[in-house]
């Protein structure tokens, strides 16, 4: 019998207020039931914001370093439970062990970051242009927060958003991807356990359409975080707007590897290999497109169909096995389809574009590295977010073709340039349309002391991660003691 998994409301764990339960299943085995969850929908988030929305005054006034304490308790415990959480990450959404592991790490490495930050909260102080006058600026929690969460990192990315706002002075309603519910539950639970207040952190599993839905909509959320769709991304910053309500968006992304002919071949491929089938394709800095010098096209592309061709796919719990599953048999099937419409568009299939058969694949969700040639800037597998274990070459003939081709999309998350050449490195740095630019690294592998985040339609001009983290969650607030004993007005107002 599987576990039961509840929601998390002022403090206590409770079912959902209609009964209703969802499943929580393995996508490299369908027969693996993770766990049972408690579906919960408007009901459910009401009682979770009203919960959050009565803890909001007494955490206010929570010194920032205690706040802050409560994070570094949470890392401390991820840090001993790492490979439990790691196994169990591999089950619920399929990745291998050593990306599970790398996620946890992220999420441990994030706690103790943010820790930190609480004795950091800084301020400016500024002069005044009046005598006997002191000005300083501090940050505000902006109040109840609603956090959103997708389920490719299913503890990094939630403690981008919970960490900060528990240290900001936030309270919050959680509410993650139903694929992901059972880490996302056991993530809580690790708060519930340091000793966080009651109704500082609330979870509500359930449906984006229903519980998250009612999250955005709340009269009494002041702010949402959201990584997720562009379309979802738009709808939310639609209501947010009539709300005036605070949006913080990390939306899709098309992102690029770009290889001059000075580059060391050996490394651009085992990077383009690693970010575009690492975690099958499903991260948001996933190396989508690849832009080759056409010098080095050939060579590029008869190393990397090697390396594509000798990656094992499989379950990863085994590890030995490079290449995961994607996340459900949706997803599974919508990726079929670009490679359908790569075809129809003139690309070139160089290495695989169908799903995975036999005795080891059939119960779970697994496609074959696909890579195309033949891309052209135009295609719609060169425009629209995959989210799968697909990618596609395309030739130019010097570095501002290659630069135009990789701003050549409506997103702007993260961008690779292989080469040595120092000219070729600055150009990229000024002109590349992205919010992560890497030079002789691979598009995917953030830090958590840089900000991130994209340009153009990947997101609203928020960033995660690093000191910007805390933009999400707090108000700047100016402030002025006039200790001149009269009434004095600026600007030379006599």
């Amino acid at each position: 019998m599987a576990e039961e998994y509840l929601n998390y409301i002022g403090g206590k764990w409770v079912p959902a207020a209609g009964g209703q339960t969802f499943e929580s299943r393995n996508p490299a085995d369908s027969g693996d039931l993770v766990g049972v969850v408690a579906k919960g929908g408007r009901e459910d988030v009401d009682r979770a914001v009203h919960a959050a929305a009565e803890a909001y005054p007494e955490w206010l006034l929570t010194p920032v370093p205690a706040r802050a304490d409560y994070v570094m308790r949470v890392g401390l415990l991820l840090e001993e439970r790492k490979e439990e959480l790691s196994r169990l990450m591999t089950r619920e959404m399929g990745k291998t062990l050593r990306e599970t592991r790398a996620d946890v790490q992220e999420g441990i490495d994030f706690c103790f970051y943010m820790a930190g930050e609480g004795r950091r909260s800084y301020g400016h102080t500024m002069p005044s242009e009046l005598p006997n006058k002191f000005s300083m600026t501090v940050r505000h929690p902006i109040g109840v927060v609603g956090l959103i969460t997708p389920w490719n990192f299913p503890v990094a990315i939630p403690l981008w958003k919970i960490a900060p706002a528990v240290v900001a002075g936030c309270t919050s309603v959680f509410k993650p991807a139903e694929d992901t519910p059972v880490l996302a539950t056991i993530l809580v639970q690790l708060f519930d356990e340091v000793g966080l207040p009651p109704g500082v952190l609330n979870l509500v599993n359930g449906m984006g359409e229903e519980a998250g839905a009612a999250l955005v909509e709340h009269p009494d959320v002041r702010g949402i975080s959201f990584t997720g769709s562009l379309e979802v991304g738009r709808m939310i910053a639609e209501r947010c707007a009539r709300d005036m309500k605070r949006c913080s968006l990390e939306l899709g992304s098309k992102n690029c590897l770009i290889v001059m002919p000075d580059a060391d071949l050996d490394l651009a491929v085992e990077s383009a290999a690693w970010g575009a089938f690492a975690t099958a394709g499903q991260r948001c800095t996933a190396t989508s497109r690849i832009v080759v010098h056409e010098e080095a096209r050939q060579p590029f592309t008869e190393r990397l169909l090697e390396r594509v061709r000798s990656m094992k796919a499989g379950n990863g719990l085994d590890e030995t096995v490079e290449l995961a599953p994607v996340i459900n048999a949706q997803q599974k099937e919508r990726v079929l389809s670009y490679v359908g419409v790569g075809k129809d568009e003139g690309a070139v299939l160089l290495t695989g574009g169908e799903a995975l058969t036999g005795p080891e694949y059939d119960r779970g969700n697994f496609i074959a590295p696909t890579v195309f040639g033949e891309m052209t800037p135009d295609m719609r597998i060169a425009q629209e977010e995959i989210f799968g274990p697909v990618t596609g070459i395309m030739a130019v003939k010097d570095i501002d073709q290659a630069i135009a081709y990789a701003n050549s999309t409506q997103y702007g998350l993260s961008c690779a340039i292989y080469t040595h050449d120092i000219t070729n490195v600055f150009k990229a740095i000024q002109q590349l349309e992205f919010g992560v630019v890497y030079v002789n690294a691979p598009t995917i592998g953030a830090e958590v002391q840089l900000p991130f985040g994209g340009m153009k339609n990947t997101g609203n001009g928020h960033r995660e991660a690093g000191p910007q983290a805390l933009d999400e969650f707090t108000e700047w607030k100016a402030v002025s003691v006039d200790f001149s004993g009269k009434v004095q007005k600026a600007q030379g107002i006599q």
